[in-house]
């Protein structure tokens, strides 16, 4: 009797919070079905209490209904039917138990007739539940199957073209696999039916362990580059470091002593760039070093750092080349306004072609309204002497700053990767908007014609050749994050040269290079308004028909471990402002879908020139976003206590309070999935397929280590094969994947030492095709940390 009284306690006081939660809830406008829910709780706990077995009817009834309607939520997704039923199931089983059913009868009785009536009832109930589980363990609404077409019969499309662009193959030059930022090698010799056969065959260990005075945003996201026997990366604390290709073993390693410490809101060198002075162009990969030495500094490695310098340096020895700026570095700084320690930096890979470097710079984010500039500039490659500069403030004055002159304070930046074109002689570089990001009141014409947008430069002079804007007036951060991918495509039998731009709301915009112009549809759509005083939003926003912006949440998207956790997320999503995926900053919390992370980021996607194909790895997480009246133009509101004032906006009227969109027991709120990989055929703009990727086992408890394959975000880029493979590490598990191009079916895994946010690479040495990967975390992402670079080979 007394764990009857206790469990009809439990179910008294769950349905008690139920029903307060439910009637706040319904207030709302929001479900009542939990206030029902709870009524009936609360019901069979005073049945059980008077020892009724009536309890056990009215528990069958609450199951029933509940299960019906959340089929008719959410159908047979089994991820968002557990916060639903689990807990009532396993109640129901305690029920049912025979220490419950004995108490409930006022004599005693045979064991067959107990399971009459409602005990009988309540049994087949949960059988119905079980039948429902087991269906819905067959099959996900999430998934899309299907495929696409095989390299064979896209050759034969393409009727075999030889003019379709050289991709990166035994050697890997640039960041993307060459300039045109593909990600896409056309080495075959690991297939679908090979990749099984991978096996380790060296590790390289930086040695960099995080210290106290590293930022949050410690990040290994490097992807090597790999010319004739030597591969080529940069650390962490941006050392950059030749290795053999073969073994793994360092050649040369050099360190440029950064000055780093909290005021710089990055740790990152996401990779290095080429330059081979005897051919003129960073396209064609140097041949592997033999018994007579080049020149001096022939063959050059620019390395980009986060205190604001580029080096160059001697690709066999890892010497400064002297002749290079100021005795091999030029000091990016020059030139600039608002200069503080750590407000500009360089975290992705600057561009060369035609003889010139082309950089450009991130800017510290939400920190203060003075800002420095986000001007591009190109060097020549060779001297380090500044060739021209385009400063968006200024974007007609290319000619080279005059010293004692300085660049528009505040102009949207570019920290993302940039691709070029060398035949076009253009050069593709996204930009973001004006630090504060979620601040646009005061913004310059200029400021509103470059923010968030596309620009393609001419590459031997800076002159600006078009312009395309992927978000007008942007109030959410959503930079050009990733590289540009270039790739020609047949339509309606014709060859057109694209590119295809992934951004942080999910659109996807596929254009033609040489003008800029659509060519899958572009429309414009209402948005809401802004009810901050002084500030406004774009009346429209551009929408590509190829997205994955995903649809705006709504009640039965919310999620959680029980019932009571995803009630107070329903409850949350009702409070808040939230008008979907362009719903403006204000003064009260709102919700911001796509959040901070993006949909797609600085990973970018991979394209196939043979195929005509793309994959990405898109990703889904709600943030939420907070406008905080300052009452000064120095005082720390949201940051107070810490030594880091991100988010802070010092100097405007507001600082921003930026978080994930969490339940109380620290789960997303929101349904998974929330990250996937999809295969896209970019002539049609379709999606060939979706599925969920990775699992939550880095994020359990490290003695229950349970790799539920739910989809979880992901930073880092794809890499596609010409065998037919794709190799993604980016998700929140450690792991390095393999993927079947065609159908999108997992291959192979191999477990990381630490978390793989980068992006893969491949070539061949010796005769035999490497995959690399660097696995050190990511501090901000939540990843294990570490230091160690993979190389797998076929066994």
């Amino acid at each position: 009797m007394v764990l009857t009284v206790i469990t009809a306690s439990i179910l008294i006081l769950l349905g008690t919070v139920l029903v307060a939660g439910g009637a706040w809830l319904a207030t709302l406008g929001g479900s009542w079905a939990y206030g029902v829910a709870g009524i009936a709780l609360v019901a069979c706990g005073i049945l059980l209490v008077r020892r009724r077995r009536r309890a056990l009817a009215v528990y069958a009834a609450l199951l029933a209904a509940m299960a019906v309607w959340s089929l008719w939520e959410v159908g047979f997704d089994r991820w968002a039917l557990i916060p639903r039923g689990a807990l009532l199931a396993v109640v129901g089983l305690w029920l049912l138990s025979p220490w419950i059913d004995r108490t409930l009868q006022a004599v005693p009785v045979s064991p067959s007739s107990s399971w009459r009536g409602p005990r009988g009832w309540l049994a087949a109930t949960m059988l119905s539940l079980v039948a429902i589980a087991a269906i819905s363990i067959t099959r996900d609404p999430f998934d899309v199957a299907g495929s696409l077409p095989d390299s064979a019969a896209a050759a034969a499309a393409a009727q075999g073209r030889a003019d379709t662009p050289d991709a990166a193959g035994d050697d890997w030059p640039a960041y993307g696999g060459t300039g045109l930022g593909q990600r896409y090698s056309s080495l075959a010799d690991i297939t679908p039916a090979t990749v099984s056969r991978l096996d380790l065959a060296w590790t390289f260990h930086t040695g960099e362990t995080p210290r106290p005075s590293d930022p949050v945003e410690r990040t290994f996201e490097v992807t090597p580059l790999k010319i004739g026997d030597l591969l080529y990366l940069c650390s962490v604390r941006q050392h950059a470091i030749a290795l053999d290709a073969a073994t793994g073993q360092v050649r040369w390693r050099f360190d440029p002593q950064i000055d780093v410490g909290h005021s710089s809101q990055h740790l990152t060198c996401r990779g290095l760039a080429y330059f081979d002075s005897s051919a003129g162009t960073s396209q064609a990969p140097a041949s592997a070093p033999d018994a007579v030495q080049p020149p001096t500094c022939t063959r050059r490695i620019f390395l980009p750092t986060i205190d604001a310098r580029l080096f160059a340096l001697d690709a066999l020895t890892g010497k400064p080349c002297l002749e290079f700026g100021e005795q091999g570095v030029v000091d990016l700084n020059t030139g600039m306004p608002n200069l503080r320690a750590g407000s500009y930096m360089q975290t992705s890979p600057p561009v060369v072609a035609d003889g010139v470097v082309i950089v450009g710079g991130a800017i510290n984010d939400n920190a203060s309204v003075l800002n420095p500039s986000g001007v591009i500039r190109a060097f020549d490659a060779r001297s380090g002497k500044l060739v021209w500069n385009f400063d968006p403030g200024r974007p007609d004055a290319t000619a080279p700053l005059l010293p004692g002159q300085t660049y528009t304070a505040g102009a949207p930046n570019n920290w993302a990767p940039s691709s070029v074109d060398a035949q076009l002689g253009l050069v593709y570089i996204g930009l973001g908007n004006r630090s504060p990001d979620q601040l646009g009141a005061g913004r310059s014409k200029q400021v509103e014609r470059f923010s968030s947008a596309l620009i393609a430069l001419d590459v031997a002079s800076g002159k600006l050749r078009w312009l395309f804007q992927t978000v007008h007036h942007d109030l959410w951060d959503r930079d050009v994050p990733s590289q540009p991918s270039l790739i020609d495509l047949t339509i309606d039998g014709k060859r057109v040269p694209a590119l295809v731009l992934p951004t942080k709301q999910g659109d996807l915009y596929v254009l033609d290079r040489r003008s800029g112009q659509p060519i899958l549809p572009v429309r414009e759509l209402p948005a809401p308004a802004s009810t901050v005083p002084g500030e406004f939003a774009a009346p429209t926003q551009p929408h590509s028909s190829l997205s994955f912006m995903p649809a705006a949440l709504t009640g039965k998207d919310m999620w959680g471990a029980t019932p009571l956790d995803q009630l107070l997320c329903r409850i949350e999503l009702r409070r808040m402002g939230y008008d979907g995926s362009y719903t403006p900053p204000a003064t009260r919390r709102t919700l911001v879908y796509p959040g901070n992370l993006g949909v797609f980021n600085w990973g970018g996607v991979a394209v196939d020139p043979v195929r005509q194909i793309m994959v990405g790895t898109p990703a889904f997480l709600a943030f939420t976003f907070e406008l905080i009246a300052r009452p000064d133009a120095t005082a720390n509101i949201v940051s107070a206590g810490s030594s880091e004032h991100w988010n802070e906006n010092h100097g405007a009227a507001y600082a921003v309070k930026i978080g994930p969109f969490l339940s109380p027991l620290g789960l997303p709120c929101q349904a998974p999935p929330w990250g996937a990989i999809a295969g896209v055929d970019l002539r049609s703009g379709q999606r060939a397929w979706m599925h969920r990727h990775g699992t939550v086992r880095d994020q359990m408890p490290s003695v229950l280590p349970i790799p539920l394959p739910m989809g979880v975000a992901s930073l880092g880029g794809p890499l596609i094969t010409a065998g037919g493979v794709v190799f993604y590490s980016g998700t929140l598990d450690n792991y390095l994947r393999a993927y079947d191009v065609t159908t999108g079916r997992k291959l192979w895994e191999s477990r990381l030492p630490a978390g793989g946010q980068a992006t893969p690479m491949t070539y061949r040495i010796h005769g035999k095709q490497m995959v690399v990967v660097a696995a050190g975390g990511h501090g901000s992402f939540g990843t294990t940390l570490g230091d160690t670079v993979l190389a797998y080979e076929l066994k």
